[in-house]
């Protein structure tokens, strides 16, 4: 069964279609190479043994998603292809808005049209979002009714979309769409030849802490140090890519067997602080990891850690790796690859 990725190439799209490939699927990576790189694709044939379908194109090119989707009739589509950085977001918020919004009402428009003239199949969509629709949350755990806001353009980006897609399904009831809302993605395939590969300066604190521990940067900024948390710096989930990966498999096998929609956390249920990560990145790579504090930086939350019992519950899915896990594999890919996919 083919299941079509957007964004494949990816991160997040890379380590999910491995897990496809895995759990009995046929992935087919869309992507236009805007966050991500052509080598991904000679790497996952290194792990699978396979060579995966590809499309190199556009999301917001809705008469060739078209195409794509009519040539390989895809039982599901996850859609992870959009633009991903906070900070890049308030810069360039309609940037985010044209990519993030426009691509998912392009693909969505796109399976409609085929699925007008098939209407034997059901449309079936998991969507890549993000726990940024939950803004400053009042309290943690956070579970999945709690009152949704934005701080930035990314996450209203995210919002709308669920918006959307909540449109849609209640306008068209034979749609089926699992909406996942991430947590804090780190690590990278235990082979060391996928990971995370941010362009310029990394948005993220575990990538950040990685290219400090290979050399590439002089230290870390701790942004803040005098939170109301056990060592006084933000507390995240972190959630392992492989257990993310996981999770987009039981989401597309649960659409596909019950054909009931959802929306459910993916996150591991507690909180490391920023230095939680710096002693286990130390410890993972045998290597010091130098940081400063800084000033808190606007926008920022004290600690946001998920509920994850409803993905437990309707999935059968629960992260399984650790945080040690985490930055091993992180280090892994980040030594064997200092320069990422660029070589």
């Amino acid at each position: 069964m083919k299941v079509l990725l957007t964004g494949g190439a990816g991160y997040i799209g890379s380590h999910t279609a491995v897990a496809l490939i895995e759990a009995g699927f046929e992935p087919v990576l869309l992507d236009n190479f805007a966050n991500s790189h052509p080598v991904v694709l000679d790497r996952l044939a290194r792990i699978t043994g396979q060579t995966m379908p590809f499309e190199q194109g556009d999301v917001l090119d809705t008469p060739w998603v078209e195409d794509v989707l009519r040539r390989h009739r895809p039982v599901g589509v996850i859609h992870f292809a959009g633009d991903k950085a906070v900070g890049e977001s308030v810069a360039l918020p309609l940037k985010y808005f044209h990519n993030n919004i426009g691509g998912a009402v392009s693909l969505l428009r796109a399976m409609e049209a085929v699925h007008a003239q098939d209407p034997s199949t059901a449309p079936t969509l998991v969507f890549s979002s993000s726990a940024t629709v939950y803004g400053d949350p009042a309290t943690v755990p956070i579970t999945e009714d709690f009152p949704r806001s934005h701080t930035n353009p990314y996450g209203h980006s995210k919002l709308v979309i669920e918006d959307m897609l909540t449109a849609l399904c209640a306008a068209r009831p034979a749609w089926r769409v699992g909406t996942l809302r991430y947590f804090n993605p780190v690590g990278a395939h235990p082979s060391g030849l996928i990971g995370e590969d941010p362009a310029g300066i990394p948005n993220n604190l575990m990538p950040y802490v990685a290219q400090v521990a290979v050399g590439q940067r002089e230290h870390l900024n701790v942004y803040g140090n005098d939170y109301p948390t056990p060592d006084g710096t933000g507390v995240r989930d972190y959630i392992h890519v492989q257990d993310l990966a996981a999770g987009h498999v039981a989401a597309i096998q649960a659409l596909l067997s019950r054909g009931e929609s959802f929306t459910v956390n993916l996150g591991t249920g507690s909180g490391h602080s920023v230095l939680d990560v710096v002693r286990a990145f130390e410890k993972a790579s045998g290597r010091p990891v130098p940081y400063r504090i800084a000033p808190r930086r606007a926008g920022d939350v004290a600690q946001c850690w998920a509920d994850p019992a409803r993905a437990s519950r309707l999935l059968g899915w629960q992260a399984k790796l650790t945080l040690d896990q985490m930055c091993a594999d992180a280090w892994r890919w980040q030594s064997a690859n200092p320069n990422g996919y660029k070589g």
